[in-house]
């Protein structure tokens, strides 16, 4: 029988899109103004990116 390599202290957090879950070593974490995000990969960085784009303010665009 074989056995994962896997820790099992190692933290799983989730994905803001998808909501899958990752290991936290494994996950693109971009630090935003009040908290610390979780993507299980780019294209849902990408959208969620993409989606803070277009609910941000008209005068608070980033650098502006």
């Amino acid at each position: 029988m074989a056995k994962e390599n896997k820790s099992p202290a190692e933290e799983l957090v989730s994905c803001e899109i998808c909501l899958k879950e990752v290991p936290a070593g494994e996950a693109c974490n971009p630090e935003t103004e009040d908290y610390v995000a979780h993507f299980c990969g780019l294209d849902c960085y990408e959208q969620w990116k993409n989606q803070d784009e277009k609910s941000a303010p008209q005068g608070k665009k980033s650098g502006a």
